[in-house]
């Protein structure tokens, strides 16, 4: 489920080319705070997903709720 989560939130991942450095920026809308800048697209994939998984930590961490992302629901359910 984790996985498939990852794989949905990469795929709304946007990608720009920064005009004052010639960086790659990258964000994840629906995932707030989620954004890397690297000197590659490459690099720049790899870190935004870096990101997105410390996010989803954090966010499970603090009991925040994620977004929905293409119909998958990630949340962590306390039990006894």
């Amino acid at each position: 489920m984790l996985t498939s989560y990852i794989q949905a939130a990469m795929r709304h991942a946007t990608y720009k080319i920064l005009s004052d450095d010639g960086t790659f920026y990258g964000e994840i809308p629906e995932c707030r705070g989620v954004w890397a800048n690297a000197s590659t697209l490459e690099a720049c994939r790899e870190e935004l997903q870096e990101v997105l998984e410390e996010w989803i930590l954090f966010c499970t961490h603090k009991n925040i709720p994620l977004p929905v992302i293409d119909g998958l629901e990630f949340a962590v359910k306390e039990t006894a």
